[in-house]
């Protein structure tokens, strides 16, 4: 594939994700102008809750919002994530990005983090659930397989690998263990990489991934996406340079 169809494949898959302390209306407001360009849209906007009913004031009503809950910490509450979740969905999310209580997998607490994702799915109903297994915290290639297994099982839409609030994000590496993982289980699972990609070839690198395990036919929107917000400059620029 060349250059310049990949980026637009990646702008395509970009959840363009702004979750900062500073986040106001204005830095709202620019993510989702930032949302539409020449070379088509990106997948969604990323925003806290708090942001999302301005945003839906901003946006088509089409276009998919996706919000954060348990988010960054991964606390093993269900009830505060159920709370979450339920407030999430009344302000208008469409898609929800939960965190595994990652702590408790690295205790060997199998069964509380089970329950937790059964419990996030019921929550999310029919929204598009992405959990979050903090790959870069499990470190282990057991674990990640482990966590991805757990999330599998509880049919959440896609595993991520990261908040991108921690010193390790996405890697090749822990893509590589996600995507076997969800090749073996031949259930309807997608991948999301978050945290750490800046360059089209950050982003590139986990497409020609995807598209070596999972075949190319398998990325689309329901299957292949990316958390991150400074890379589409770099996408954009990579097509403009092509023509």
């Amino acid at each position: 594939m060349d250059d310049i169809s990949a980026a637009k494949i990646l702008i395509n898959s970009l959840d363009l994700t702004s979750l900062n302390t500073t986040d106001d209306d204005n830095s709202i407001k620019t993510l989702c102008q930032k949302a539409f360009t020449p070379y088509g849209n990106t997948a969604s906007v990323c925003i806290y809750p708090q942001f999302i009913h301005y945003a839906k004031t901003i946006l088509p009503k089409d276009f998919k919002i996706a919000t954060v809950i348990n988010f960054p910490t991964g606390d093993p509450n269900i009830q505060l994530m159920q709370k979450e979740i339920s407030a999430a969905i009344k302000f208008g999310a469409d898609e929800l990005d939960v965190v595994l209580p990652y702590r408790s997998l690295l205790d060997g607490n199998i069964s509380f983090c089970q329950e937790y994702l059964i419990e996030a799915r019921k929550t999310s109903s029919n929204k598009t659930l992405k959990i979050i297994i903090e790959s870069g915290e499990l470190k282990k290639i057991e674990l990640i397989k482990l966590a991805t297994k757990l999330c599998i099982d509880a049919n959440a839409d896609f595993v991520k690998t990261s908040t991108g609030k921690t010193d390790i994000s996405a890697t090749p590496e822990a893509a590589n263990a996600i995507l076997e993982t969800i090749a073996q289980s031949n259930k309807n699972v997608g991948f999301k990489a978050s945290g750490g990609i800046k360059t089209f070839e950050d982003a590139k690198k986990y497409l020609t991934l995807c598209q070596s395990i999972m075949g190319a036919n398998w990325v689309n929107l329901s299957h292949f996406r990316l958390g991150a917000s400074s890379v589409l400059t770099n996408l954009l620029n990579k097509i403009k340079q092509g023509y």
